[in-house]
């Protein structure tokens, strides 16, 4: 089988289990919107109030709930040891990889779409977020991106280990922090209509991060999987 055609058929598979049960889904939409209420009620920002701290309101959500999803990544392969049968399987590691990555990045930016019109409810920043819809739509697949590339690698490793649902974001935020930095200027500059100069400048460090941490999971997950 092709590199692609391996790296699909994994990503259909994920997309399909995930598609009948929805309980990966179903509880990161539930837990972001639950972050997003509780901030809402505790603090009741100004619409002003509420443009000043967007990013870092959304990205809290979003990150806290994307941790639930890249948890499940490798756990759904380890009963009946299928994490085994895809190891022994004729197909590249960087395939299994890419399949994998993929199917988060589906679940993680769907999650963000159903979740950005429900903050712009709750914070009544419906028109500057319908304004920067475009830009909006850019950051989030960059932060889906950025999200899925470190947390599948992260997630292979927690799998083989105790524990894995505290492992996985006690290795993952750490490294994530510079992109979720960038998320949220991002975002915040985007919402409050600020000059273009300041959003490129951090979606190109997104996109650096993003980047550049693809490339090395793709060389290091031949040997996550042998660890």
């Amino acid at each position: 089988m092709s590199f692609w055609g391996a790296a699909i058929a994994i990503f259909k598979k994920d997309l399909v289990s995930e598609l009948r049960t929805k309980e990966v889904f179903n509880a990161s939409v539930v837990f972001s919107l639950l972050v997003i209420v509780i901030f809402s009620m505790a603090f009741e920002p100004s619409r002003q109030q509420a443009q000043e701290i967007s990013g870092g309101l959304l990205w809290i959500a979003f990150t806290f709930s994307a941790v639930l999803a890249l948890g499940r990544t490798f756990a759904r392969e380890m009963p009946n040891d299928c994490l085994l049968g895809l190891q022994m399987a004729p197909i590249s590691p960087t395939a299994i990889y890419t399949g994998k990555l993929l199917s988060n990045m589906v679940f993680l930016g769907l999650l963000e779409l159903i979740l950005l019109p429900l903050f712009a409810l709750f914070y009544n920043l419906s028109s500057p977020m319908w304004e920067a819809a475009p830009s909006l739509l850019w950051i989030v697949f960059l932060g889906s991106w950025g999200l899925a590339a470190v947390g599948t690698t992260f997630a292979a490793i927690a799998s083989s280990v105790r524990m894995r649902e505290l492992m996985l974001p006690v290795l993952l935020f750490p490294v994530e922090i510079p992109l979720i930095l960038a998320l949220v200027e991002a975002t915040t500059a985007v919402i409050q209509g600020e000059s273009i100069v300041e959003p490129r400048l951090w979606l190109r460090v997104c996109l650096g991060f993003d980047v550049i941490f693809t490339v090395i999971s793709l060389y290091l997950f031949e040997y996550v999987l042998e660890d």
